[in-house]
């Protein structure tokens, strides 16, 4: 069950990471029509948890906090499961 959490964690993460990425590469930039469907699912499974922690921290000149809370928790959580 241990391995699991880890695994998911670890996916978590990453989805995370894209998730950020993404959120400055669409500011920019127009991603084709061909990415809209992998964008929408990756907003789509991190828009809960980070909408969940934005209601605790505002945006702090314009940029949000909720991925680097995020990040630390799994980091802690890997630390205590791993």
């Amino acid at each position: 069950m241990a391995d699991f959490l880890c695994i998911a964690l670890g996916i978590y993460r990453y989805i995370l990471f894209a998730r950020i990425i993404l959120s400055y590469v669409t500011m920019m930039w127009s991603p084709p029509a061909t990415l809209t469907p992998v964008i929408r699912v990756i907003y789509d499974l991190t828009e809960p948890v980070l909408s969940f922690f934005r209601k605790f921290l505002p945006p702090l000149g314009g940029f949000d906090l909720s991925p680097l809370v995020v990040f630390l928790i799994i980091w802690v959580a890997q630390g205590q499961v791993c």
